[in-house]
């Protein structure tokens, strides 16, 4: 598949890249100016200084990364975050910091990755009783297991 790219300013900075041969993501990278503080309990919208234009039918979606979430506790809200194949300005992420020491972001820190994905469009089939199944209406903990 490939994705239009465009770099809107930190135009030094490499694009988003797969580590491994086998990975699914690329890894974001922080475009900014200054260091980020942020402080236990604080998020902050980082910039990557990048737009996308993605083909029709298909999504991007903006991950955690897994290291700084063991290690620091950063994380991001609204995560996955979708990014849509008609949406082109900047690609930025909501991070947090659920750790328990500030974190400092710094310029070119891979921050996120970015998964893409299609997408099925939906269409509803209004129906007065659904489709039975052994699970019906159990819902969280319905197992026993929470």
């Amino acid at each position: 598949m490939k994705i239009q790219v465009m770099r809107l300013h930190h135009k030094e900075l490499p694009l988003p890249a797969y580590m491994t041969k086998q990975a699914a993501g690329l890894d974001l990278l922080a475009a900014i100016d200054e260091p980020v503080e942020l402080a236990p309990g604080k998020r902050a919208l980082i910039p990557t200084g990048l737009a996308f234009a993605l083909p029709e039918g298909v999504e991007a979606q903006v991950r955690p990364r897994s290291g700084l979430a063991l290690k620091y506790g950063i994380t991001l809200l609204n995560t996955p975050g979708t990014i849509d194949a008609d949406y082109r300005g900047e690609i930025k992420v909501l991070v947090i910091n659920f750790g328990q020491e500030t974190y400092v972001i710094h310029q070119g820190e891979r921050i996120a990755q970015v998964v893409f994905a299609r997408v099925e469009k939906a269409e509803w089939v209004e129906v007065q009783v659904l489709d039975p199944t052994k699970r019906a209406h159990g819902g969280f903990g319905h197992t026993g297991t929470i």
